[in-house]
This record gives structure tokens, C-alpha cells and sequence, in this order.
């Protein structure tokens, strides 16, 4: 019997041991010396990174960097867009500077661990590499289940040796959306070829819909543990659709035929205080967020706006002795939700208290809280309109009407989608794309700054 260990970092023990292997014939006594020398070894090991000095820069345990709080990954947008289509790079003073890829944040960081694993080097999280879940190497509607056996999957799942495996988070799994991904949502087409989606393919194997069987191209929504504690159509959780990149409240139940309705999914271990706010009131009209290392401004603007207007309000705002307030990208906008709270539940806006939201009446006649600008935009895989659009994440409710005249909050307050930059909403009196969005165009503002 030869023991080997595929670990790089104590690869000398493979040397070892097929010398042992040489001149060792018992073979029951070879086992008990190969596992006295690896236990040797691994506390030898345990010592060295026990006595790391405190000031190395990443100390790795059980195979995941030592990484708390709630450090917030960038976009990756680094496109400059106008209110229709790509253009220049933009400067201080230029109509469209404020936008996402004048401030870039931290840098995706992706490790691949050969295992089935990859893990994020920025929030510490480790996640599972492939939506190919039955192992067949084919992505489809096979490897989709419903959203109470997902539920229990944590209790089996040993992807990579690891056991400690959970469902995400809706903040946890939104770490991972990329914003150089293009909406494939009007797509009239079958040929994916050359549309970027919105999660690193580098790193993660992925596919679109299943259109062999029936799947639309977007149907990819990656559900959550996070359930919407508001009033929608039966059980809804929020989830992450990496096709068509956007947050929605999704029915655990298909409403038409009362059927279980199957998601795909991604299980995540590490940092269990990602997602985790710290807020402090700081008495200034400012709230600072100790797990982001974000300044936000208490009170929002106070009215809508279109989304260039948003920018310029952004670049010209001072307020408690600061300069650098900005328009927050969608990532950033999305970490302040509470998705404990809703309009229903708790007759707020989904947010901490801490914070004061305007009041506003939405298209079903009711007291409503608003939608808030980002400074990202939702790209499209069309070629005319590509940047027409910038993403907004709702603190009030997202509604729709569902092809009916009744507007209801089909996605859930805490959703995250996209209104066009600018318009006139009565073009969209009657929603837009299957549930029939509303589109307002004018949304409100929430300004932050890197905290001192």
C-alpha cells in the first residue's frame, strides 16, 4: 500500500514515503509507520502556521483565507457608457463621470482549488466551481431540484472533502455577480456563442437555459436561503439569475400549474459573517457601515431623478465636512438592504432603521418606499441600446403586474433590477418583459464614500 498527499505545500512526504515503500515488506507494518510519520508531519505543520508572525497578509485555515466582515468584490465593469451605447473613458467635468468604471473597487481575486472548489480571495468564501451538480459533464435541467431538496443538500454535500457546506445567502451569492455580463433577456436567438454572462467563466462552469427541453435561455436563477418576508404569491426566496443579471423574489411554486418549480444552485462554505452589516450612527447625518468600511448618507435625495442627473448630483454633493461622495456601484447599494424588513412586514423600507427613506406612492396607489440609483449599468447583448440601461435595487416593493391590470410586488422588496436611463415611464404604462415590470426611469439616490 502506498500513501500519497496531493498537497504541494508537504509534497516532500510523497518522496518519504515511496522511500519507505523500498525497503519496508511488512505491509502492516509500512501503514503504521506511513501513519506515524503523516501525523508527525501534519502537527509539524499546525506549528508553522500557528507561529506565523500576526502580520502576514493571509493566513490560510482549513483551506480558506482568514478573512471576516463583509468586504464588498467590484463589478468588473469597466466600460464607460453614455444613456445609449459604450463611449470614452470619462474624466472630472465630463457629462457621464461618476459612473461604475471611474471607481473600479476591490479587484476580483478567484483561486482555483482542483477540486471542484474555487475560492474567493477578497470575501473569504469558498464556493462550489460547476452547475454541473449529477456529475453526467453535460449543464441541463437535470441538474436543477426543488428549492426544500436544495435545502437539505448541506446535509450530504462533500464536494472537495469538505462537510461544511451551506446554501448562500442572497448577499453571499450577489458577491459573485459580474457586471461585464450582457442580458440576454431580449434575445430572440438559440446561439449563446460570445455573450458573457454574469459570473466569471474562468473560474465557474456554467450554461444557459436548457432550451432542449423547454428552458428559456434565462433560466438560471441560482436560489438562496434567503426567504422574502413580504406579502407576494405564496412562498418566495430570493434568488440570483446569473443570465440575465438581476436579483429576484422567485415562487417556490409554479402558479400556473401548482407543480414544485426546480432552481440550480451553488453551495458556499467560509466566512460566516459575510453579509453581516455594523452600522454606526455617527451623528452627522452619516452612517458608516464597520463590516464594508462604507459611509453612507442618512437621509436619501429626496425625489427622482434620471440616472445621468443621479451621477451629477453624486460628483457635486458636500455634506459633514466631506467632498467625495459618489453614487454607489449596484454591489456597494445592495450590501445596506435588510432583507428582514419589508413595506408588509414592517411598514419600512427593507433597511436598517438608522436610515430615513422618502415616502412615495407607487403605481398601485400605495405608500411606498423608492428604488434607488447605482452607478452601474445593465448591458445588454443587443447591439443598438447596449448601455441604455442602469441598475437599481428596490427598497420599496418591485412591482408588477403580471399581464393583468393589477400591480403587485412580484419580486420583492431587496430586488435588484434595471430601469431604462432615461424616458418618458408612460411608454411603459403597461410594464415590461414576463411579469411586466414596472418602469419608473425617475428612481431616488443614496450617496456613499469610502469611510476615512
Amino acid at each position: 500500500m502506498t500513501y500519497l498527499t496531493k498537497n504541494p505545500k508537504i509534497s516532500h512526504l510523497n518522496s518519504f514515503i515511496l522511500f519507505l515503500n523500498c525497503f519496508t515488506k511488512d505491509k502492516l507494518k509500512m501503514e503504521k509507520l506511513v501513519l506515524k510519520v503523516t501525523a508527525t508531519i501534519g502537527l509539524i505543520v499546525i506549528g508553522t502556521f500557528m507561529s506565523c508572525s500576526e502580520d502576514d497578509d493571509l493566513q490560510i485555515v482549513d483551506n480558506l483565507p482568514n478573512i471576516s466582515g463583509f468586504p464588498i468584490v467590484s463589478t468588473n465593469q469597466a466600460t464607460f457608457f453614455n444613456n445609449l451605447s459604450v463611449i470614452s473613458s470619462q474624466s472630472v467635468g465630463d457629462d457621464f463621470y461618476g459612473q461604475n468604471a471611474n471607481y473600479p473597487g476591490n479587484t476580483p481575486q478567484y483561486q482555483d482549488n482542483d477540486d471542484g472548489t474555487v475560492t474567493d480571495l477578497v470575501t473569504g468564501l469558498m464556493w462550489q466551481s460547476s452547475f454541473d451538480h449529477n456529475g453526467d459533464g453535460t449543464i441541463d435541467i437535470n441538474d436543477k431540484l426543488p428549492y426544500d431538496e436544495i435545502l437539505e443538500l448541506p446535509e450530504t454535500a462533500n464536494t472537495g472533502g469538505y462537510t461544511d457546506w451551506r446554501v448562500p445567502t442572497i448577499k453571499e451569492q450577489y458577491s459573485l455577480i459580474m457586471f461585464n455580463g450582457q442580458d440576454i433577456s431580449g434575445y430572440q436567438g438559440t446561439n449563446t456563442d460570445g455573450f458573457t454572462p454574469f459570473i466569471n467563466t474562468d473560474y465557474w462552469e456554467f450554461a444557459y437555459g436548457d432550451v432542449d427541453n423547454n428552458e428559456r435561455l434565462i433560466d438560471v436563477q441560482c436560489i438562496t436561503s434567503t426567504v422574502y418576508v413580504g406579502d407576494v404569491m405564496g412562498k418566495t426566496t430570493f434568488g440570483l439569475n446569473f443570465a440575465d443579471g438581476r436579483i429576484k423574489g422567485y415562487g417556490t411554486t409554479d402558479i400556473q400549474t401548482g407543480g414544485t418549480k426546480s432552481f440550480t444552485y451553488l453551495l458556499v462554505r467560509g466566512n460566516g459573517s459575510y453579509g453581516i452589516n455594523n452600522f454606526i450612527d455617527n451623528g452627522d447625518g452619516t452612517i458608516t457601515d464597520e463590516a464594508t468600511g462604507l459611509m453612507w448618507a442618512q437621509d436619501d435625495n429626496g425625489e427622482a431623478i434620471f440616472w445621468q442627473d443621479a451621477l451629477v448630483y453624486a460628483e457635486g454633493f458636500e455634506f459633514a465636512g466631506y467632498t467625495d461622495w459618489r453614487l454607489p456601484d449596484v454591489k456597494e447599494l445592495q450590501s445596506i438592504v435588510d432583507y428582514s424588513s419589508s413595506p408588509t412586514t414592517t411598514n419600512s423600507a427593507a433597511i436598517d432603521p438608522l436610515f430615513n427613506c422618502t415616502s412615495m406612492e407607487n403605481e398601485a396607489g400605495e405608500i411606498d418606499y423608492p428604488w434607488y440609483w447605482s452607478n452601474t449599468t445593465h448591458m445588454t447583448a443587443e447591439e443598438v441600446n447596449q448601455g441604455g440601461s442602469a441598475t437599481y435595487v428596490a427598497f420599496g416593493k418591485a412591482l408588477g403586474n403580471m399581464g393583468t391590470t393589477d400591480w403587485i410586488d412580484v419580486h420583492g422588496a431587496g430586488a435588484q433590477r434595471s430601469d431604462p436611463k432615461y424616458g418618458d415611464p408612460s411608454d411603459f404604462e403597461d410594464g415590461h418583459g414576463p411579469q411586466g415590470d414596472a418602469i419608473r426611469i425617475y428612481n431616488y439616490v443614496r450617496l456613499v464614500r469610502n469611510a476615512d
